[in-house]
């Protein structure tokens, strides 16, 4: 049985629409997100030998981000954006047919243009669409979603509506709609002076913790970056696979098909916490990017035995392992879909 997969198409995915409008930005390439969802980004660009990627980049509705701080000299550029795993539903993403390779988590990849495969074993290539600068050394690109949403205002308007429903909140009107933010104000003692990226910041967070979409994802509750392995056992079969580095704040969707074992092991290390995430079960592991499909002899083969805890996914198709400053959080029930 394969028991690490990854996807390599929009199979899943419903493409909303490419990228609308650009226009001159004040550094380099910057991305703006003038839809409901929170969005998570990858550029790419072209060398003579290679395409390079990079992602991924969170944007919330109407803001900015720059992805690509140094001068456009290059001769191609390329974005693909995705929404927040935060939200019900299909997931809607935003790209074109330029087949270019990507990481579930943060990434940086060198692929040589000459390779009809990506060299990471964990990539899988998404299609990005082309970002035409006008051969500027600065630009924008902006993301759209509908007409009806004309400003970075209504953005931010139409984001805060559909996560405060995917937090479970039912209001039909706009006195409705901020009562329902006030209460969740109250209820996660959000200041009233709180930016709108401090909002939208808490809201994804409380959504994720809700949500729980096919395949196993890991969330990073601390206040610091993360590594982070997996492992797995299905009768006499053993594998363990690491490592997905997650910033903080930010979730990687290490596993992306429907989820069939009992229980799937995790191990997290953070900045001098080397084992913020551990347990009694041994797997071996090594401090580069592996994949490792026996235990046992860990030492003998120049590995090291490494403790993971225990998460229950029997019964799920879906589970999200949230880690926060002292350890693995409890798990969160799944909310229907």
């Amino acid at each position: 049985m394969k028991l690490l997969s990854r996807a390599t198409a929009l199979a899943a995915l419903g493409v909303l629409c490419l990228f609308a409008s650009q226009r001159p930005a004040q550094a380099a390439l910057q991305v703006c997100n003038r839809t409901s969802y929170v969005l998570y980004a990858a550029t790419g660009w072209t060398t003579d030998t290679d395409n390079i990627t990079q992602g991924w980049t969170r944007v919330v509705p109407g803001g900015c981000a720059t992805p690509v701080k140094q001068m456009l000299t290059a001769k191609n550029y390329y974005l693909y954006a995705r929404t927040s795993q935060a939200y019900s539903g299909v997931a809607r993403a935003w790209g074109g047919n330029i087949q270019l390779c990507v990481k579930d988590a943060n990434f940086a990849l060198k692929t040589p243009v000459t390779s009809a495969d990506c060299a990471s074993g964990d990539a899988f290539t998404l299609p990005f669409a082309p970002v035409d600068t006008h051969r500027m050394q600065s630009w924008t690109a902006t993301l759209t979603e509908s007409a009806a949403i004309k400003d970075d205002s209504a953005a931010r308007l139409a984001g805060v509506e559909r996560l405060l429903r995917d937090n479970g909140y039912k209001f039909s009107n706009p006195k409705q709609r901020d009562e329902a933010l006030k209460r969740f104000r109250t209820r996660l003692k959000i200041a009233s002076r709180a930016t709108p990226a401090e909002l939208f910041d808490a809201l994804e967070t409380e959504a994720l913790k809700a949500s729980s979409p096919a395949g196993y994802t890991i969330c990073n509750d601390t206040t610091g970056e993360i590594w982070t392995a997996l492992g797995f056992r299905d009768g006499p079969q053993t594998l363990a696979a690491g490592w997905w580095k997650i910033a903080a704040g930010a979730c990687a969707h290490a596993l992306t098909q429907p989820l069939k074992l009992d229980n799937v092991y995790i191990h997290a290390e953070g900045h001098n916490k080397p084992n913020l995430v551990s347990g009694p079960d041994r797997f071996c592991t090594t401090n580069i990017t592996f994949q490792v499909s026996k235990t046992g002899d860990c030492k003998q083969r120049g590995l090291s035995e490494t403790g993971f805890a225990v998460t229950h996914t029997k019964g799920r198709t879906g589970y999200t392992a949230h880690i926060g400053n002292n350890g693995l959080l409890r798990s969160q029930p799944s909310r229907p879909k």
